[in-house]
């Protein structure tokens, strides 16, 4: 028999996407809960996690060491009340407590003992585009739980019901879905109070926004394994927030990918700003007009840089392309958590999402995404997921 697995969701790019096909910014709220069976006896990685992004970057972290949440922007400590974050700490502590109770329930349900660590993550929150008017409509919601790597239960706003990928979360889908107060209420803090802290969030943050830099732009090429080819790349960096328009071009003309551009996309540097590298390889006999044109729009930005057809060094090119596309926290949690597999030898997997959530709540509404805890104590026993 193989040896279980270790799962942990890593996230890598937090964002569902940069601008709306009617052209309008999206903006994002996201919460992401993460448990582990058992403590793991190493620094940095905690029983219970928590932490919310706005736009993809940290505004509050909880651990369970710590159990305290804790501001990881200045605005929104010095805009948000004590009893937000005292309110916000119980909030966590509440959900610490939850998963605990969940986390026993699905080992006891797939059969697993505590020889292996096993992982139960919760994501929740939405999307909003802004209109002409500057409000936030909302785009997309998303309220999903993950075990040990895999899917297990994810919430369907267009139907209102729960979603069962696999065979031992049936069981979970079907208690919930006959739970209407639990179903009504899921769909109305995606489409409604989790919209109303993004804007509120957006609002109480505006200031910083503002003062963020421009991102910074490079073009260069360098060789590739072809003889006669180099790949040209064009690179923006240090944007905040992340909606920015990249587009390489050949003679005035934006190549596609029909043309064979290769995105990043839009991915988080470690200091909490973006950065999006776009390629494409071409014919090194080609002296054609290139530029990298770059259009960030909340900093009145375009730039259009040429590209001189100078090659970087074969050691430099290494270099500029080594830009970091992960927060300092992630990077610890991989670490880790690696190390902790090799010393077990076990088997480490990651599961990448590209994904956006948000949250709602401040004081009472603080509590909105752990939908169990201001259920009715009926509908709170049903939803367990047992």
């Amino acid at each position: 028999m193989n040896p279980p697995r270790v799962w942990i969701f890593v996230f890598l790019s937090l964002m569902w996407g940069d601008v709306d096909p009617a052209g309008g910014e999206k903006h994002s709220l996201t919460y992401i809960y993460t448990a582990l069976s058992k403590p793991v006896g190493l620094p940095g990685i905690h029983e219970f996690t928590a932490m919310g992004l706005l736009d993809g970057k940290m505004i509050d972290y909880y651990d369970s060491e710590h159990q305290t949440k804790v501001s990881k922007q200045p605005w929104m400590e010095e805009r948000l009340p004590k009893e937000y974050w005292d309110k916000g700490t119980q909030s966590r502590r509440s959900k610490q407590q939850w998963f605990k109770v969940n986390i026993d329930i699905l080992m006891k349900r797939m059969r697993q003992n505590d020889t292996d660590v096993h992982v139960l993550q919760w994501m929740v929150g939405c999307e909003g585009v802004v209109q002409a008017d500057g409000s936030l409509r909302y785009h997309r919601g998303i309220n999903t739980y993950g075990y040990d790597g895999n899917d297990f239960l994810s919430f369907d706003d267009i139907h209102s019901v729960w979603v069962a990928p696999n065979d031992a979360a049936v069981p979970t889908k079907r208690k919930w879905d006959d739970v209407q107060v639990l179903t009504e209420y899921t769909r109305g803090y995606l489409e409604n109070e989790c919209m109303d802290w993004l804007g509120k969030f957006r609002s109480l943050g505006e200031n910083q926004i503002r003062k963020a830099p421009p991102p910074e732009v490079f073009v260069f090429a360098r060789n590739t394994k072809v003889e006669t080819n180099v790949i040209l790349m064009c690179l923006a960096t240090g944007s905040y927030p992340k909606d920015i328009v990249l587009n390489i071009k050949r003679n005035g003309r934006i190549l596609t990918r029909e043309d064979g551009v290769v995105t990043s996309g839009v991915r988080p540097n470690e200091d909490d700003t973006f950065q999006r590298r776009d390629s494409v390889e071409i014919k090194r006999s080609d002296m054609s007009d290139y530029s990298c044109e770059v259009i960030h729009a909340v900093s009145d930005m375009y730039v259009e840089k040429p590209w001189d057809h100078q090659l970087l060094p074969h050691s430099g090119g290494a270099a500029v392309i080594t830009v970091a596309v992960v927060s300092v926290q992630v990077l610890v949690l991989v670490a880790l958590l690696a190390l902790v597999v090799l010393r077990r030898r076990r088997i480490l997997g990651t599961f990448a999402r590209r994904m956006t959530f948000k949250y709602s709540a401040l004081l009472q509404a603080e509590d909105s995404p752990e939908v169990f805890e201001d259920l009715p104590p009926d509908e709170l026993r049903e939803s367990k997921l047992s």
